[in-house]
C-alpha cells in the first residue's frame, strides 16, 4: 500500500466514524466523492458484460454505494471496500434484472460450454448417471468454479419467452408468463439480494467466528465435528458462533438515517 493509498484509506475511515457519530449530507457527499473507484471498477467490470452504457452503471452503483455509508459500523473494524462492494453490485445486478439486459457471454465461455455439453452426454452414458460438475470440469481440464461460472452466465443468457407453453393436453395449456407470479418474483430477487449481502458480511467476520458460522449453519456440520475442524473444543465453537451471529446482526441491521 502506497502512501496515498493509506492517507486515503485513514481519512476515509475518520469520516466514517464522523458520519455514524453525526449523519450529515455534507460528510456523505465527501464519503461518496471519495469511494467513487469503487462504483467506477464495479461499472467497468460490468459494462463490458452487458448491453447497458457504462454512465447508467455508474450512476446506479452510487445508490449501492450510499445504501452501503448508512448501514456501515465502524466500530466492527473491518474494512470499508469489503463491506460496500455486495451494495453496490447488488444494486448493478437489481437494474440489470429489471432491464431484461442480456449479458454478453465471452468466446471462450460458449465454446466451453458447447463442449461442456457434450462432455455431459457422453459421461452420462459412460456412468449411467448424472455426471458431476467435478467430472466434467476434470474432463475439460478446468477448475470446478470455472465450468459452474460457465454454465451460469450462458444460462442466465437464455432469454425465456413467457407465451413458450410448460403444461399442455387436450384441454389445458398453461405458458410460462400464467404460471410465474409477479410476487414470487419479488421475492426471489429479494432473497438473492439478501444473500449477497450476508455472504459479504460472513466474510468480514474474523477468522475463527468465521468458520464457525460457516460449517455450523453453512455446510450443516456438528459443533463437535467444527471443533475438530478448527483445533477446539465444541463449548469454544459455541462462543464463536455466537459472536459471529451478533457482529452479522450488527452489520446487516438498517440505520436510522
Amino acid at each position: 500500500m502506497t502512501a496515498s493509498q493509506f492517507s486515503i484509506q485513514f481519512d476515509g475511515m475518520e469520516l466514517l466514524r464522523l458520519y455514524h457519530q453525526n449523519r450529515c449530507i455534507k460528510t456523505r457527499n465527501q464519503l461518496v466523492q471519495l469511494h467513487t473507484g469503487l462504483v467506477r471498477k464495479m461499472a467497468h467490470k460490468f459494462s463490458h458484460q452487458c448491453n447497458e452504457p457504462y454512465e447508467d452503471l455508474e450512476q446506479i452503483g452510487y445508490f449501492g454505494l450510499i445504501r452501503a455509508i448508512e448501514r456501515f459500523d465502524p466500530r466492527q473494524g473491518y474494512a470499508f471496500s469489503s463491506f460496500a462492494i455486495p451494495y453496490i453490485r447488488g444494486e448493478m445486478l437489481h437494474f440489470l434484472r429489471d432491464r431484461g439486459t442480456l449479458l454478453k457471454i465471452p468466446r471462450r465461455w460458449q465454446e466451453l460450454y458447447n463442449e461442456g455439453q457434450r462432455v455431459r452426454k457422453e459421461l452420462a452414458g459412460t456412468l449411467g448417471r448424472p455426471p458431476k460438475d467435478s467430472e466434467i470440469a476434470s474432463v475439460l481440464k478446468v477448475s470446478v468454479q470455472e465450468w459452474q461460472e460457465t454454465k451460469l452466465a450462458v444460462q442466465n443468457r437464455m432469454p425465456l419467452s413467457l407465451d413458450a407453453t410448460i403444461v399442455q393436453n387436450i384441454d389445458c395449456q398453461i405458458t410460462l408468463g400464467e404460471a410465474l407470479p409477479c410476487q414470487r418474483s419479488v421475492a426471489v430477487q429479494q432473497q438473492d439480494e439478501e444473500r449477497q449481502q450476508l455472504q459479504g458480511a460472513i466474510n468480514m467476520l474474523e477468522e475463527k467466528p468465521r468458520m464457525a458460522v460457516e460449517m455450523v449453519y453453512l455446510k450443516e456440520l456438528s459443533r463437535k465435528d467444527t471443533a475438530k475442524n478448527i483445533g477446539t473444543s465444541p463449548m469454544t465453537v459455541t462462543r464463536y458462533l455466537q459472536k459471529g451471529v451478533q457482529d452479522l446482526v450488527s452489520m446487516l441491521r438498517p440505520q436510522a438515517v
